[in-house]
């Protein structure tokens, strides 16, 4: 399969899941480790607009920053992952590859698609049953739009789409009621 290369000075939705659905986060500890990754190896080359952690997989809103190439910015993909898939290997004793496959990449050309995909994050924990109402769920970054303070996530782009904070909560909520349209299945 070919993949779509990491772009300087682009919007990309990247997401994964567990080699055969299974779980890639196991314990609270684990979510907070990738994101300590994420600073670690994405946030040098990339800005995070959104994100989601569930347990078998994962989605992420990305602003690479402006390179020459994107070789740097695929590296750091891949060193995240690698060192995340290393850890749980070695904390759980198992083998082996944790993720699917490699992790997929969608380059984000219409503000539209961008503000859908936000929603779409955040509502996501919700979806899956994972709590009742999205905004209850500690693994994803829309609590840190609501917050103070500091935060991986660079808020402006995305609140810049929504006018203002109380415009974003309420389009979540409406949304929550009414589903996001987005067009393809982005799990399959």
């Amino acid at each position: 399969m070919q993949y779509q290369p990491l772009l300087p000075d682009k919007y990309f939705y990247i997401y994964n899941r567990g080699n055969n659905g299974e779980n890639i986060f196991i314990e609270n500890k684990n979510y907070q480790y990738f994101l300590q990754l994420i600073t670690r190896h994405i946030l040098p080359v990339c800005d995070i607009l959104a994100y989601c952690l569930l347990k078998n997989h994962f989605h992420l809103l990305i602003r690479t920053k402006n390179f020459r190439d994107g070789k740097s910015i695929s590296k750091a993909f891949s060193n995240l992952f690698n060192s995340y898939a290393k850890a749980v290997n070695k904390s759980y004793n198992r083998t082996g590859s944790l993720f699917q496959d490699r992790f997929k990449r969608i380059q984000v050309t219409e503000e539209s698609y961008l503000i859908n995909l936000a929603l779409y994050i955040h509502l996501n924990p919700e979806h899956h049953g994972m709590v009742t109402d999205f905004k209850d769920y500690k693994h994803s970054s829309y609590l840190d739009y609501l917050g103070r303070m500091p935060s991986l996530v660079e808020k402006e782009p995305v609140l810049s789409l929504f006018d203002s904070v109380d415009n974003f909560v309420a389009i979540h909520e409406t949304k929550r009621l009414r589903g996001v349209d987005l067009k393809f299945d982005i799990e399959n």
